[in-house]
């Protein structure tokens, strides 16, 4: 729930909107004060009764086609409420009422407290196999309804599925209000895409009574164990496993097992009707089941929370403050819409409305990013007949799940939970050497198409603007455009196969993409991701930096090198054997941090110590040797070493490695990472971290010391005005230097430390191993919001990466790419690549990665790069 917009309207027919609920794929739906859904007049506390209004999205509103399917869905509500369940009317039921003959479409209904099913497992996991009677056996039952009618409903997923005290209920009757996506295409045509498909319409055929009890099958499995059949493994197999693949129902209880593989049989003849499967589950009917309680009793404090806040905003006009602490996200099949802002503290969940409750580890967002894969793209030119469109900007970014609205026991307006979308863009083909799709790119193409359940988008079809025209659920050759889907890339840039993957990767003066390799260097141009140059002088090569206008430095094992930004040409060398006079066994352990144009590293060499003359009568001793290590500072413009300290060598014969945590003006921070301590370090130091700062002008030893409780692996960053923000435990903390007084302590998720926080402006940037990202005031230590990125848990917390512009925040780990709003979290899109390139090539295992340039995210996976474009 989130306040009105300033574009919104104030009011929508007889109803005065407070607050919106959700955007979906074809509409938005608002929490209304008013008296015509179906209630008599004010409440016993005097306060208005609560309407949920649906209105249509002005830009698809305009479409023929769309105002006659929005029509047709709105009188399936009205009928079925009219109709009755034969269970008796549940508190809050009402006909619902419409708007769909005025300029903008609208229904409204009665708001009934509900979780969608999808954030009742987020929440509670799987439910008991009672409710999982008591829900199907009401779906079944209002499916039995509508198929009695010759219809088919396509409005069933676990986000338009709602779970209220007193029994289930629906938020969609038909394909545009479960839609993932609605788009309008050129010609009047409304293209729509759903949300799950069934075995039938994976073979091209149209569906009928029997999908929906397929459907069904696939909600009754979720909700009994959190997992749905079929949903999991590649995406690229998805239709095959919909089309032939037996569900694995092991987890589903034993009572239940054997209904629900009926209603997942391949041949529709072979499931059950939906009669049958109501009177199956619930011999007695659904209502008189569920007369005694039917949701676990987490899931009934969240409702009845969530009726206490609408109330108090129905009482008050103004949205009540979110809790500070709420469940994470976990996926579902269905579409995932993007989080909307809310106000300060709120943690993202998708359902952001139910207070303080025990958080679950995410799993992989299924909806959004399987279907993030990009057809086959070159850095190469394209050709003259076929010039590549321009790039187009990120989709807008989709609010999350409000509280959910229950106007009806399993009827309501047509609307959907889908987030809203963007237009997917056409993407060119391969490059002309390798004109068309090759099959790989072609099955995948229709895995995402068609595999409604495995990807969380499924058919689309076109509905014509001709008044005469009629609906065709055939799936339509372009594409639609998906919730969460990520921009087109500007340009991706496949590394040669015959070529060793990337060591290091980085930026010089937002111009080039420079690669370091076994075999060489080699730059890509920013603008067009052509390969410009190569340089196998630049081999092994582990760190870039920009060395003026110019030149590109690149840090070697064995020696620092200067290359021609224009050509690769090596115009400079220095070997690091050369560094020290008299020292020609000089071995650089590596480059600690850069800022501007000053290079710090640590390097050794070993100083033979010749032993004291002997004593009278006595053998003189050996000689022996001692390691010598320093720390450098090297300017590498002017190409000059600035100042050398000696430090204490790390463990074996090798200088210590070292990591900078923070830059100031006079000084740079930083501390030994564990791997080189030696047993006495860590003994002396008590097991915890030791932090050293050294003048930025000569090098001197300013102070080292043992922070807080900080442990020798925490995460952990400074910023300039002296502060140190690290993980201590699972929570963050932030500290004053050099004294180490803590100045404000974040809480954090049992079992979930945080990940290394980047500074951004007056926020600082967090991550964890739940998951999660989010942000907090660098002063106060305030969580102004946090996020999941829905990510498969890993054993480390996501990298995170701000944009230049400091308002989008990625992150990124070893299954996908996620990009947030950075100022109020909003979810922005999701990005995986397929990883294996080509049928029989490695699976891609190697985590992403993300550069940020002006406008743009260059995201690394392997040796694939693309270049998103960003805010």
């Amino acid at each position: 729930m989130e306040a009105l917009r300033q574009d919104d309207p104030r009011r929508i027919g007889p109803y005065a909107l407070l607050a919106r609920l959700r955007e979906t794929a074809s509409a938005v739906q608002y929490l209304a004060h008013g008296t015509s859904a179906g209630e008599s007049g004010p409440a016993a506390d005097g306060t208005e009764p609560a309407v949920v209004v649906t209105a249509a999205r002005p830009g698809l509103a305009v479409l023929p086609a769309f105002r006659r399917r929005f029509q047709a869905e709105a009188r399936t509500a009205a009928l079925l409420a009219a109709d009755g369940d034969g269970d008796g009317e549940r508190p809050g039921s009402g006909t619902p009422v419409d708007g769909t003959d005025g300029e903008l479409p609208w229904t409204a209904a009665p708001y009934v407290p509900a979780l969608t099913l999808a954030d009742a497992i987020e929440v509670s996991g799987p439910l008991p196999e009672h409710a999982v009677r008591v829900l199907g056996a009401g779906l079944a039952g209002t499916l039995s309804r509508v198929h009695a009618t010759g219809a088919v409903l396509q409005g069933l997923a676990p986000r338009t599925v709602l779970l209220a005290e007193d029994g289930p209920r629906l938020t969609a009757f038909g394909p545009l209000g479960a839609a993932a996506a609605a788009e309008a295409r050129p010609g009047g045509q409304l293209s729509v895409r759903l949300g799950y498909l069934t075995p039938e319409q994976v073979e091209g055929e149209e569906p009928g009574p029997a999908s929906d009890l397929f459907v069904l099958g696939l909600l009754l499995a979720y909700a009994a164990t959190g997992t749905t059949p079929l949903a999991d493994g590649p995406a690229a197999e998805g239709a095959e496993r919909i089309a032939r693949t037996d569900p694995e129902l092991g987890a589903v209880p034993e009572e239940l097992r054997g209904l629900i593989a009926r209603c997942l049989a391949k041949d529709p003849a072979d499931r059950p009707d939906a009669g049958t499967v109501a009177s199956e589950l619930a011999p007695q009917g659904s209502a008189d089941l569920a007369k005694d309680g039917w949701l676990p009793e987490r899931l009934v404090v969240a409702v009845r929370e969530q009726s206490l806040r609408t109330r108090e905003l129905s009482a008050t006009g103004h949205l009540p403050q979110s809790p500070a602490a709420e469940p994470t996200a976990r996926a579902t099949p269905a579409p995932a819409p993007a989080p909307a802002a809310e106000s300060p503290a709120a943690t993202d969940t998708g359902t952001t409305q139910l207070g303080n409750i025990a958080r679950r580890v995410p799993t992989t967002d299924r909806a959004t990013t399987q279907l993030s894969v990009p057809q086959e793209l070159t850095g190469a030119p394209a050709s003259p007949a076929s010039p590549s469109p321009a790039p187009m900007p990120a989709p807008a970014a989709a609010p999350a799940p409000p509280l959910p609205s229950a106007p009806l026991p399993l009827v309501a307006p047509a609307a959907s939970p889908a987030a809203p979308v963007s237009p997917a863009p056409t993407v060119p083909s391969a490059s002309p050497a390798r004109p068309g799709v090759d099959r790989r790119g072609l099955f995948i193409g229709l895995a995402a198409g068609v595999a409604g359940l495995a990807v969380g988008g499924g058919g689309a079809f076109a509905l014509a603007s001709d008044d005469g025209a009629t609906d065709d659920p055939r799936p339509a050759p372009s594409r639609a455009a998906v919730a969460g889907l990520p921009p087109r890339p500007r340009w991706v840039y496949r590394h040669p196969a015959a070529e060793p993957s990337p060591l290091a990767a980085a930026l010089w003066n937002d111009r080039l993409l420079v690669l370091t390799g076994e075999n060489g260097a080699t730059a890509v141009d920013l603008r067009t991701g052509r390969r410009l140059w190569a340089s196998p002088e630049a081999a092994k090569g582990h760190t870039v930096l920009t060395a003026g206008k110019d030149l590109c430095f690149v840090a070697a094992p064995a020696e620092f090198l200067w290359l021609s930004a224009k050509d690769g040409k090596v115009v400079h060398r220095e070997a690091h054997a050369e560094r020290l006079p008299g020292a020609p066994d000089l071995a650089v352990a590596g480059v600690v941090g850069a800022s501007g144009p000053v290079v710090w590293f640590t390097g050794s060499h070993k100083v033979t110590v010749k032993a004291p003359p002997p004593k009278k009568g006595k053998k003189r001793g050996k000689d022996h040797q001692v390691v010598n290590s320093y720390l450098f500072a090297h300017d590498v413009v002017r190409r000059a070493e600035l100042w050398r300290t000696p430090v204490p060598t790390g463990r074996g014969p090798a200088a210590p490695a070292y990591r900078v945590i923070a830059v100031r003006e006079n000084d740079v921070v930083v501390r030994q990472t564990p791997a080189t301590l030696t047993p006495a370090d860590v003994g002396a130091a008590k097991g915890k971290a030791v932090f050293r700062s050294f003048d930025r002008k000569t090098g001197k030893q300013l102070w080292a010391r043992a922070i807080g409780a900080v442990a020798p692996a925490g995460a952990a960053t400074g910023d300039e005005q002296g502060l140190l923000y690290a993980a201590v435990g699972d929570g963050l903390q932030a500290f004053e230097t050099p004294t180490g007084k803590p100045k404000w302590t974040l809480n954090g998720t049992g079992g979930a430390p945080y990940g290394t926080p980047v500074v951004s402006g007056t926020l600082l940037h967090i991550s964890n191993l739940g998951q999660e990202v989010g942000a907090v005031e660098r002063a106060t230590g305030r969580l102004r919001w946090r996020r999941s990125t829905e990510a498969v848990p890993g054993t480390a917390a996501p990298a995170v990466t701000v944009s230049t512009t400091g308002r989008t925040l990625l992150a990124s780990d070893v299954s996908q790419v996620t990009a947030f709003a950075a100022q109020d979290g909003r979810r922005l899109w999701k990005f995986q690549d397929i990883g294996a390139q080509e049928p029989d090539g490695p699976t891609v295992t190697a985590p992403y990665r993300v550069l940020a340039t002006d406008g743009t995210a260059i995201v690394q996976r392997d040796r694939v790069f693309y270049a998103f474009p960003v805010a």
